[in-house]
Order: structure tokens, then C-alpha cells, then sequence
């Protein structure tokens, strides 16, 4: 009976996922994360560039994700990639729970050829976001390259994370934006891993995250 009820904890403890809808005047976004997934995806942001980034960012995550989002291109792709931001933020929230047993910091460094990018996130309750992409460029793709940077802020303000992403060097502005991407889901696959010393404990001496 007992190792019945352990089992059933366990099989609990390991379901992290999240689905979320989110609508405002500007956009509409719905998202369905695991966490602990394989890197299966479906995006659909009206960015093909964008949804190119999050896929990859699902893959090298290994978090299965569906996101489909609607905006207000026609005015400016701003509202749209920041809200994504915002709302896949949120769902890591979510999918964390109380944020007990996790890692919670992580940190890559990815190359893209010519290029190294670096990302480091802590899941510590204060969201902050550092970004420089070195990216001289208006478009990358069909991107406004200077969204990137607001994709990253959103995700700091939903998450309630710290987020720091930085291109250390490289040439092609492409490699740049996607070695931040695959960086960003590597750090946070770290950071969302379970620490086995630590089981149940919250990761923090202050008792709340």
C-alpha cells in the first residue's frame, strides 16, 4: 500500500506541464509546454523566423511545446513577439509549480559556427532581463531583429526569472540570434532539472521563490 502511494507520488511529482490562454486587445496566444518532454513541436506565431527560433528552442530544450499565436502584424510585429515571450514565460511558471527540488540556475555557452552566444537564467522569483545581440541588421529573415531583445524581456516578466543572453563574437547576424536561442534552452534545461540532494527543497534560504 504504501509503495502503491509512493509510486502515485512520483508519478505526479514528474508531470510538469502547463497549457495557458492568452488574450489581449492585441494578441492571442495559446500554449501548451512540457517540460520534461522529447522536443516535439507545433509553433505558429505569423514570424517565420520566430517560429524557426522556437523550435529549436523546444528541441534542444527537449521541452514539447504547442504555441499558436495571433497578432496584430499589420500594425507592427512588436505586440506579438514580446507577448510569445511573455506567455511562454508564464507557462515555465506554471509548469514549475512552487519550483521545489529544481536546480534552478543553469547556464551554455552554444556555438553557430562563426558565432558564440551565452545564456544564463535563474528561476529566483525577480524577473530581469540582460540581452545584447550584436545584431546590426533590421531583419533577420522576416524578424525586426531588435524584437529579440523584447522576446527575452517577456519571458524574464513571465517567468519571474532572470535572464542573460549575450553574443560573445561572430559574423553572420542568423548564427547570432540562433545560438542565443539554443543556448537560452539549454541553460534553462538545466535549470529546470531536479536536484536530487535537494528532493523537496525549495532551492532558496529565503523560503519563498
Amino acid at each position: 500500500m504504501l509503495e502503491a502511494r509512493a509510486a502515485v507520488r512520483n508519478l505526479h511529482a514528474s508531470v510538469r506541464k502547463a497549457k495557458l490562454h492568452r488574450t489581449t486587445t492585441e494578441t492571442e496566444i495559446q500554449i501548451a509546454l512540457n517540460i520534461d518532454g522529447r522536443g516535439k513541436y507545433e509553433v505558429s506565431t505569423g514570424i517565420r523566423f520566430l517560429d524557426h527560433m522556437l523550435e529549436l528552442f523546444a528541441r534542444h530544450g527537449a521541452f514539447d511545446l504547442k504555441l499558436a499565436a495571433r497578432g496584430d502584424l499589420d500594425v507592427d510585429q512588436h505586440h506579438t513577439v514580446e507577448d510569445v515571450g511573455i506567455a511562454l514565460g508564464e507557462a515555465f511558471d506554471r509548469a514549475l509549480g512552487d519550483r521545489r527540488g529544481i536546480l534552478r540556475a543553469g547556464y551554455f555557452l552554444m556555438t553557430m559556427d562563426e558565432t558564440l552566444g551565452l545564456a544564463a537564467v535563474d528561476f529566483g522569483g525577480r524577473a530581469v532581463a540582460v540581452a545584447q545581440t550584436k545584431v546590426r541588421a533590421a531583419r533577420v529573415g522576416d524578424l525586426q531583429s531588435e524584437l529579440v531583445c523584447d522576446f527575452f524581456e517577456g519571458f524574464a516578466r513571465g517567468a519571474r526569472a532572470n535572464v542573460h543572453v549575450r553574443v560573445l563574437y561572430g559574423r553572420s547576424s542568423h548564427h547570432k540570434i540562433e545560438a542565443l536561442f539554443k543556448a537560452f534552452a539549454r541553460a534553462l534545461r538545466v535549470a529546470c532539472s531536479r536536484d536530487r540532494r535537494l528532493a523537496r527543497m525549495l532551492p532558496s534560504t529565503k523560503g519563498l521563490l
